[in-house]
Parts: structure tokens; sequence; C-alpha cells
């Protein structure tokens, strides 16, 4: 066998050092870690939702203008006039004409709309389409009459003015804002539909623009149907075919709202983000960062604790070792005296001269060497000492008996006193407690405390394989279970909460304490502790048993017992548990 290394004071005292060192550095590592991810993310999360708010608002109020500025043109009446005229044209040849003639009244009144507005460098197109849904003015002509971004049939189902990204189909996109055109405002049918195209710059230095967002963020639009509409930084044409489906735009979505925290992009990469819901155009703006960029000053700052800790413990650690050395050199010199002394050599003197404790142990014991026949007379007095005290603790037993066991405990205590004061609180539990206390020893049962909102008590008869200790035990239970109405009365007077409890009983070995200073006994052990773990398996007023009880009281005729549970104490001990309830007469 081999011998085993012994562990010296030195030892201990390094592996002390290092020990708490390093937890130390742990703990130290895991709240700044903590703490420093929290603050950290608070002030990412509130950059991200101001830069979604400002960049939020700023498209939606472009898009907005857009759509108030084409009223101009629906409420144009030299372009309702004209609508008027040519929609009544049927033939085809004499309607081609007539828009030829009218191109440069529609061109003036586009013209004095741009000017009205202030010029839109953006504005790419301003078409008119009449009721057949002929284009009857376009400020840039397009070879097929019928080549339209947005349905004119969809428009004049729609009476309000509407802006919507759209894609071309050059993959281009495009700001289109359209609004019906009615001769008057009573009317319900329009007479055509005003359709202005623009291109997206606005928009896009809005999102291109990353000021604040690191070298990972992006700030990009999603619509209703959770698609991209708009260029992403990771993913190449990503427009109009990218899905985003991220808690940012269900919450838009479903219920109008803003929305930030950490969660998968539509990369599936963990990002810290904000959005801000334009929820009146079905768009929705997200600002997003990589987490591990946002995180990554505290990585940086958990690595260097790490390090820094790791060079300290093992300066401590070293230092330590040394400072070990320095104790541990006179403890060992007391111990060979020791051993000597112990060995009969009390001849033996250690000189130890320092002022620290270890140098008043060592005067001490060099005192103890020089008196130690004194000292023998005064230990043969200690046992004399001793030994009357032994005649006082041995009138404390311990005896182990089969006993059944039971507990009676509240249901619900807990909520029943959490609105009472602490005076009403002392009251509940008096009641309660004296009242089942009293029934209890009037039926051969010895209380042995309260433990919380319950009694533990048990019969001492029961040491026995005659019936009727067990028969006197199961009337006493059921007494206390019937005492309910005059606990809840008493309850009552005092204005307090009626009271429902459950009442749990084993038998088996109970170790019981008795102490000749005290007239109440103690119990102990598995079965006292099996008893109150059952407990919680009974229905509010009333009582279980255990397999090792019922098997003692199966045979009184008196009682059912009907079997409601398995309880398992560990994988292969597992025993039945019985609820009982009188029979009826």
């Amino acid at each position: 066998m081999a011998k085993l290394i012994p562990v010296t004071i030195d030892k201990k005292l390094v592996s002390l050092v290092i020990l708490v060192s390093f937890i130390g550095i742990g703990l130290t590592v895991f709240v700044s870690f903590h703490y420093a991810n929290l603050i950290l993310e608070e002030r990412v999360m509130n950059q991200l939702r101001g830069e979604s708010g400002v960049r939020g608002d700023s498209i939606s109020s472009i898009l907005t203008g857009k759509t108030q500025q084409i009223q101009v043109i629906t409420s144009n009446p030299m372009i309702k006039k004209s609508i008027s005229q040519m929609n009544q044209i049927t033939d085809q040849e004499l309607l081609a004409d007539t828009i030829s003639q009218k191109r440069i009244d529609f061109l003036i009144e586009v013209q004095a709309f741009e000017a009205s507005i202030g010029g839109l460098n953006d504005l790419e197109n301003v078409e008119v389409i009449g009721i057949d849904g002929h284009r009857l003015f376009a400020l840039i002509n397009t070879k097929n009459p019928k080549n339209f971004l947005i349905d004119p049939v969809f428009i004049k189902g729609s009476k309000e003015s509407f802006t919507q990204l759209v894609q071309d189909k050059n993959n281009k996109r495009k700001i289109i804002t359209a609004a019906p055109i009615y001769q008057t405002s009573k009317d319900k049918s329009p007479i055509g539909v005003a359709i202005v195209t623009a291109n997206t710059q606005l928009i896009d230095q809005i999102l291109l623009n990353r000021q604040g967002l690191g070298k990972t963020g992006e700030s990009y639009l999603v619509n209703q149907d959770e698609l991209i509409i708009s260029d992403s930084r990771f993913i190449k044409n990503a427009a109009f075919k990218q899905k985003v489906i991220t808690p940012p735009v269900a919450e838009c979505i479903t219920s109008g709202k803003n929305y930030r925290g950490t969660y998968p992009d539509y990369r599936g990469i963990s990002v810290v983000g904000a959005s801000s819901c334009i929820k009146e155009i079905g768009l929705t703006l997200l600002v997003e960062i990589d987490n591990d960029e946002v995180f990554a000053p505290v990585i940086d700052l958990r690595d260097k604790i790490i390090v820094m800790g790791t060079i300290i413990t093992i300066l401590v650690g070293v230092a330590a070792f040394f400072l070990s050395k320095l104790i541990s050199k006179p403890i060992i010199k007391l111990k060979n005296a020791a051993n000597q002394i112990a060995g009969g050599d009390f001849n033996v003197r250690t000189n130890i001269t320092s002022d620290d404790e270890i140098g008043q142990l060592s005067r001490s014991f060099d005192q103890m060497a020089e008196k130690i026949q004194d000292s023998l007379l005064k230990i043969k007095e200690r046992e004399d000492v001793i030994k009357q005290q032994k005649d006082i603790l041995l009138q404390f037993s311990q005896y182990s008996s089969n006993y059944c066991v039971c507990f009676v405990d509240i249901v619900g205590s807990t909520k029943l006193t959490s609105k009472l004061s602490d005076i009403e609180t002392s009251k509940f539990y008096s009641i309660f407690l004296n009242s089942a206390a009293n029934t209890i020893t009037q039926n051969n049962g010895v209380v042995v405390k309260n433990i919380g909102d319950a009694l533990l008590y048990y019969f001492p008869k029961t040491d026995s394989d005659e019936q009727g200790p067990f028969l006197e035990m199961l009337q006493c239970c059921m007494a206390l279970i019937n005492a309910r109405e005059m606990i809840n009365k008493s309850l009552s007077v005092e204005h307090l909460p009626e009271v429902s409890y459950r009442i749990s009983a084993m038998f088996g070995p109970v170790r019981v304490a008795i102490v000749a200073t005290s007239a109440i006994d103690d119990i102990f052990g598995s079965t006292v502790n099996t008893c109150s773990k059952i407990n919680s398996l009974a229905k509010p007023n009333t009582m279980v048993v255990g397999e090792s009880l019922y098997t003692k009281i199966k045979e009184i005729k008196t009682y059912d017992f009907e079997k409601i549970s398995d309880y398992s104490i560990d994988v292969e001990n597992k025993f039945g548990v019985y609820l009982v309830s009188k029979k009826s007469d």
C-alpha cells in the first residue's frame, strides 16, 4: 500500500491562499462581466432606440410627405377637366391624338407641381391614368402603355392616397405614390389615377448612414410581408427576396409597437436591435449591431482581469510559500518538543524567543514542561470534575422503539397569514396549535413540539401488537379532524380566516431522547422524516398513513383504507400511501 504524503501546514497555507485568490478572481470576473454586460447592453439599447426613432421618423416624414404632395395633382382643375374629356373618347386614334395634344397642358401643370413643392431631386416620373386604364400622360414616355408598377385598377379601388416601396422589372427599388382623382369631392368613383414615381435616394441616405452603428451595424426596412425592401450590407440583392422573421417585425405587424432586445436576425446571428414601427405605412425600420461587437469590450476586460488575476495568484502563491516556511519552522520545533515530552523527556525546551503568538505558545510550552508534575496533579483533579459532569450527562439518554408518529399541518398557511399583522398571525397559530394539542392530549397522544405551522405527536402505547392502541390513535386523529369546526369558530371570533389541515401517520423505529431536566420528550429518525414528507399527499381535512402503519391497522373494521399513491424514498425503496376514512354507521 502506497504511503500517503502528509499535508503539512505550509502546504495547507499555500493551497488556502491560492484557493482564496482564485475564488476572488472568479467572483470579480463574474460580477464585473455581468454588470458590465448589463450596463453596456442598456447603453447600446438606448443608442439603437434613439437611432431607430430618428431614422423611422425621417422615413415616415418622407413617405407621408409624398402622399400629401400628390394631392396637388389630384386637385388640379385642369387635370381633372382633361381627364374627363379624354375618358369620353372611345375612338383609339382620336384618343391618341388628344393625348398628344394635351401633353403640353399636362406638362405645364406637372412643372407647376414641381415648383409648388420646391422641386423633387428624386422625382423620376409622373403619370395620369384614365378610367379605362389608358396612360393619358407620362412625364417620361414608356414604350408599353400598359406597363404599370402598380395596378391602376387596384388604385381606383382605394379611396385614399398611399405610398409604397416597390421593385421594377430591372430590380430597382422605387417609391410609388398613388392617389385616385375625383371630379368632385362628393363623387364615389374616381375618374382617373395619379402616380408619382421617385427613386429611393433619400431613404437610402438615411438607411446607409452607419454613424453610431459600429462595424457590424445596419439599418433596413421590412414590409408587411416580412420582406426586406432596402439594401442589406450582408446579403447581395436581398431586397424583396429575403424574409425577416424576427421579434421586432412580429411586434410591429401584430400590435404596432416598437421593440428592443437581443435576438437572432435574418442571418441567424445574435444581435442587439431596436425597431421603429411605421404602422400607418406598413413598414418596420430596424437598427441592429452584432452581439460580438457590442460585448467585445467586456470580453476583452474579462480576459485582462483573468490574466492579471493569474499573475497575482502566482505572485501571492510564491509569497505564501516562503511565509508558510517561516511560520511552520517554529511550529515544527514545537511538534518535536511535544513528541519528546510524550516519550517521557520533560527536560526539553524550545527556546523560541519571537514576540508573536507562536513565541507566546513556546514560552507557555516551556512553562508546562517545567511544571509537569503540578500539571499531572491538576489533571487528576480535573478527572474528578469530569467524572462528576459525566454523572450529570448520564441523565440524558436515548432509546429506540417502534411507535406511531403523526403530523398535523395547516394547508396554505403562508397565503392565509400573508395579509395578517404580526399580532393577528400570532393569534392565528396560537388558536390552532393550542386547540390541536388539547385534542391530542385528551385522546392519549403525546405532543412533542410544533414545527412552524405543524404539530408533531406520537402514541407511546403503539409499541405493541395489540389493536387497541392503534384504534385509539385513529380515534384521536379523527377527533382532531372533527375539531375543525370548533377551531374555525374560535378563529371567527377573532376575525381570523378559517383553517384547513391534513394529518399523516407512520409506524416504525423512533429514537426518543429523554432529558432529566425536561418533562417533554423529543423524537427523531427516518420514521419522523417520512411522516412529514407524505403529509402533502393528503387532501385538506383528511388523513393518510404509510404502508408500515397500514399493515398494523388494516384489520380494524370501523375504518376504510384506500391506496392513493406510492411514495419513493429512493430508486429501490417505495411504499404505498393510504387514505383513512371512518365507515358510515
